[in-house]
């Protein structure tokens, strides 16, 4: 299957006013971030006999452990994950490539009703994930019977023609009681007990895993390798850093400011001393949400700005300088002329 369409979508600039940095105190960071290639620009390797590629589509509700999931079957960070709901807001690829296959994991966020305009690109982003897939992978949360969104989104992917999984996920949580019983209503509303799998607990997690990819490549069509092997995600270096901001922002906020956060990085460079230099904005919906975010005398802002350097030079490898800003833009979350360009994380 080729390549239907960059994952991440084109934008639009947008007028920005000159901030002020609320910049993050001992901060000794670092360098310069290359970007990663566009998907529809890399050549196919030749093809190999018997050699399988193509997309799974990673689908559920919001907060199953998606992105927990697709981290773990790629062995690397790819998106960001969070206890809160709605963490992932767009397409994320992450990449695995084996001697006999390559198989491009689509992270996707949770479906749910849309309220807002944010919630309507995030849904957009699930159809397209849907409309380019090889196979799907449904991933539920098992310790809990299933729900209404989890039986919209089984009935969202059910007519499509392609081979479809479940992934029992959090099945350490499970009750002994209510445990049985909630795998037997998930296994009747998914249908087909042969591609239903546990995915988490202490001992079957692994060997699950295993057994999940290779019944996935299993149904992938013959197709040559797509991407570098050495490459295990589409997304800009930069793009990166932003959501590993936004991570530690959605770690240490609560109530509606974090869910009001987006983050975009306006420089990344590597210095000659080979120090990456990070000035990302953090942009939220209203003053209040400002203050609280910043908290007294900066603390806020410097925690997250220290935790996120840390997540930054462990995934990317350099040593980082980061500074943060803080923008108010009102009701971002409902205004189409900015929300594919600050949920990219690239301005």
């Amino acid at each position: 299957m080729t390549a239907k369409h960059p994952l991440t979508p084109p934008r639009e600039p947008i007028d920005e006013e000159p901030r002020t940095p609320e910049a993050e105190d001992n901060a000794s960071e670092d360098t310069d971030m290359s970007t990663a290639p566009d998907p529809l620009s890399v050549e196919p390797s030749n093809l190999l006999e018997n050699y399988r590629s193509g997309y799974v589509a990673v689908v559920g509700k919001p907060n199953v452990g998606k992105s927990t999931l697709v981290n773990a079957l790629i062995g690397r960070k790819v998106a960001i994950t969070s206890p809160k709901p709605q963490t992932t807001r767009r397409r994320i690829l992450g990449i695995l490539t084996r001697p006999d296959a390559q198989v491009l994991f689509v992270d996707t966020p949770g479906i749910h009703v849309p309220k807002q305009a944010l919630n309507a690109y995030m849904m957009r982003e699930v159809e397209h994930a849907l409309n380019d897939c090889d196979a799907i992978l449904f991933v539920v949360d098992v310790s809990r019977p299933p729900t209404e969104e989890d039986r919209r989104v089984a009935e969202r992917i059910r007519p499509l023609r392609v081979p479809k999984f479940m992934a029992l996920n959090k099945a350490d949580l499970l009750d002994a009681t209510d445990g049985p019983d909630n795998v037997r209503q998930f296994q009747e509303l998914f249908g087909d007990d042969d591609h239903t799998l546990f995915t988490s607990g202490v001992v079957i997690k692994q060997e699950n895993m295993n057994l999940l990819l290779e019944r996935l490549i299993a149904v992938l069509p013959v197709g040559p390798q797509y991407f570098p092997p050495d490459q295990y995600t589409d997304q800009p270096e930069r793009a990166l850093a932003a959501e590993l901001v936004r991570e530690q922002a959605l770690r240490f906020l609560e109530e509606e400011v974090p869910h009001a956060v987006a983050v975009t990085v306006e420089e990344y460079v590597l210095r000659p001393n080979q120090v990456l230099y990070i000035a990302a904005t953090i942009h939220v919906e209203r003053e209040s949400h400002k203050g609280i975010l910043i908290g007294k005398n900066g603390q806020m802002l410097k925690r997250i700005g220290s935790e996120a350097r840390r997540e930054i030079e462990r995934e990317l490898g350099h040593k980082v300088y980061l500074e943060l800003w803080v923008k108010v833009r009102e009701h971002w979350r409902r205004d189409e002329r900015y929300i594919e360009r600050l949920v990219s994380g690239i301005d």
